[in-house]
């Protein structure tokens, strides 16, 4: 793979120049020699069990700590990863993790809404932060998680595992190298049919609907794949009022995105239907597209376009990496800046300008966020 300077500087303003460098592997333990960052996870639902069985593929960290309100549950995981009782802790009691020296880093896996509390009450510990996404639920609060993090000293990474995945990283490296020509728009999707029941159907707990969960995705990509930022939005939003899941949050909501160069970004994202994750981005010379572009095995990279020789090239390549090594390699990021006391690639700041969009398109859609 071979980038120019200004590539290099580009995907850098991203945060993304080291992912492509050739020597880096998502394991970097050659690096920190036998020292490992010790995670605290807080939350026991889906997410965390993707990141802890991440971690056992590094290098450079641990599990030693775990935050539950369910201490049988917690019990059960403890003994998995190899965690003493007297690390585990709950909701009420967790700031005693201050003093819990194997204790470096948490791993924030809870509702949208608890983000902000427990990334605070993390940083007051004085534990580095890796917070999964959206990193809150209002500007304000993400914020306020920066702040808390900066006044503690402590480092604030959002889990946006796509910026560590080899496709999302092989399509940008291709978009940079101008393999497409110039970009002149984008389409994305992301979207499931979601059961009854579910705590991403509660306002309270999510913050919102779809555009919250895996809506996210598709806004970040459009901002990554460019590498610019938004110069406008428009958003259109429908809910079937005769469905009892949609009472408190969005079913379907659109929003197109002009961006400074002139590219426009068109996304959807639904709770009423199944939309398997995906990114088309069309130029002047062709076309990229990466299939299942946001989950976390499976991903695959096709393409079309012509070469200075006007030749035209076709690329199929299928990710053979399985769950959970978007998790490992997410991990073994933060924990390489905690030991080498380097900044994240997708730090709080990356968090809060989705946080900002967020807003503008609920904002245009006429749907007031929490």
């Amino acid at each position: 793979m071979h980038l120019s300077r200004r590539d290099f500087t580009r995907l850098s303003a991203l945060g993304l120049a080291s992912q492509l460098a050739p020597q880096l592997t998502h394991n970097l333990s050659a690096q920190s020699g036998d020292r490992k960052i010790g995670y605290c996870i807080i939350g026991l639902g889906r997410i965390a069990d993707h990141f802890m069985r991440g971690i056992q593929e590094t290098g450079n960290s641990k599990v030693v700590a775990l935050v539950s309100g369910h201490r049988e549950k917690a019990e059960m995981i403890a003994a998995k990863y190899g965690v003493p009782k007297s690390s585990i802790y709950n909701y009420e009691n967790m700031d005693q993790m201050r003093d819990n020296h194997t204790i470096d880093a948490v791993y924030v896996a809870l509702p949208n809404s608890m983000h902000a509390e427990y990334t605070i009450r993390s940083a007051k510990a004085g534990k580095h932060v890796l917070c999964e996404k959206p990193m809150a639920v209002s500007v304000p609060e993400a914020q306020s998680m920066i702040d808390a993090c900066k006044a503690a000293n402590v480092k604030l990474m959002i889990g946006y595992r796509c910026h560590y995945e080899t496709t999302n990283l092989r399509a940008i490296q291709l978009l940079r190298s101008g393999a497409i020509g110039q970009i002149q728009s984008i389409q994305s999707a992301f979207g499931f049919n979601c059961g009854a029941g579910e705590w991403r159907l509660d306002k309270p707990l999510a913050g919102g609907g779809p555009l919250m969960d895996v809506g996210i995705y598709c806004l970040n990509a459009t901002r990554y794949l460019t590498g610019e930022e938004p110069a406008s939005i428009t958003a259109y939003a429908h809910t079937d009022s005769s469905d009892p899941r949609f009472k408190t949050v969005e079913e379907n909501i659109v929003w197109i995105t002009k961006f400074p160069s002139g590219v426009v970004a068109s996304c959807n994202t639904t709770y009423g239907a199944p939309m398997d994750g995906y990114f088309r981005v069309y130029g002047s010379k062709g076309w990229l597209k990466v299939d299942t572009a946001f989950s976390y095995e499976g991903l695959r990279l096709t393409a079309e376009y012509h070469d200075q020789d006007k030749h035209t090239v076709k690329l199929d390549e299928s990710n053979p990496e399985k769950d959970p090594t978007q998790f490992a390699k997410e991990a073994d990021h933060f924990s390489d800046c905690v030991l080498h006391n380097k900044s994240p690639q997708s730090p709080g700041e990356e968090g809060l300008r989705d946080m900002q969009y967020i807003r503008e398109i609920y904002k245009s859609a006429g749907i007031i966020m929490a």
